[in-house]
């Protein structure tokens, strides 16, 4: 691997996938130095298939990871030639694929072996041995399908809730969605703790913030920005955004260069 920097490929996830899985990105990344930086928080988990040196998460040295959503961002550190398959899933695709609470991977990053046993050994050494990256992507997809349809059923409310969080950019109240549903307070908080991670106020912070980034990233003005997003004002904005991405908004807006480092909340 002689070219440095940063190289991938994207692909849409299938249809039967797409419930699960929103982005499935093939990749390849070396580096003249080690390059560190700050994944934002994001309402969904992400899972690295890679191969090659291993890289910084979290505080731990891995190749393949993953994790669960978090309320925080997360410090990770590449130090050699590293390539693989990077998949963004909900977080009932996360939660069908590791048959889990998800509360247990709450701010969590872990090997892959960790939350997928043997299987995880098999998946990362197809990929490997597929030099084609859409042949790649195409078999991730497949296994992926796969081991979720495998996975725990659940039941139609939680995603419907999320899919309403999102469509309000985390402004729509817990209240709201507990009477819309039907359940108390306390059951919603017990549901998103078991098949989400984070308690339904909190994801709705990450989810805000998420929207607010990518208005900044467009060209949104900032005071706009804010407003449209429901921040008290400038100084709970600029709290949220270090406390989830490591960042300010004024260091987003107006939207940055490419770096040539990688991100998966970009």
């Amino acid at each position: 691997m002689s070219t440095l920097g940063l190289a991938m490929v994207e692909a849409t996830p299938s249809a039967a996938l797409r419930p699960y899985v929103t982005r499935l990105c093939a990749y390849r990344e070396h580096y003249s130095a080690p390059v560190t930086r700050s994944e934002a928080a994001m309402p969904g988990a992400v899972l690295i298939l890679a191969f090659g040196t291993p890289m910084e998460a979290g505080g731990r040295r891995m190749t393949a990871f993953g994790g669960g959503l978090g309320d925080r961002f997360t410090v990770t550190r590449t130090a050699g030639p590293t390539e693989g398959v990077e998949v963004f899933l909900t977080p009932f695709g996360a939660r069908r694929l590791y048959g889990m609470p998800m509360r247990h991977l709450t701010n969590q990053v872990l090997p892959v072996g960790d939350l997928l046993g043997p299987w995880s050994e098999l998946i990362v050494e197809r990929l490997a041995a597929t030099p084609s990256w859409r042949d790649r992507l195409a078999l991730a997809d497949r296994l992926l399908c796969e081991r979720i349809a495998a996975g725990p059923p659940l039941g139609p409310e939680l995603p419907w809730a999320w899919a309403r969080l999102l469509e309000s950019g985390g402004r729509l109240g817990v209240s709201s969605l507990a009477e819309s549903l039907g359940w108390s307070h306390r059951h919603l908080v017990a549901r998103f703790h078991d098949q989400i991670g984070l308690p339904p106020k909190t994801a709705a912070r990450v989810i805000r913030f998420g929207r607010a980034l990518r208005l900044l990233r467009s060209g949104t003005a900032l005071a706009e920005v804010a407003a449209e997003c429901g921040f008290y004002d400038q100084a709970h904005m600029n709290r949220e955004f270090r406390a989830l991405g490591d960042t300010t908004p004024g260091q987003i807006c107006p939207r940055p260069g490419v770096t040539g480092a990688a991100s998966w909340a970009s």
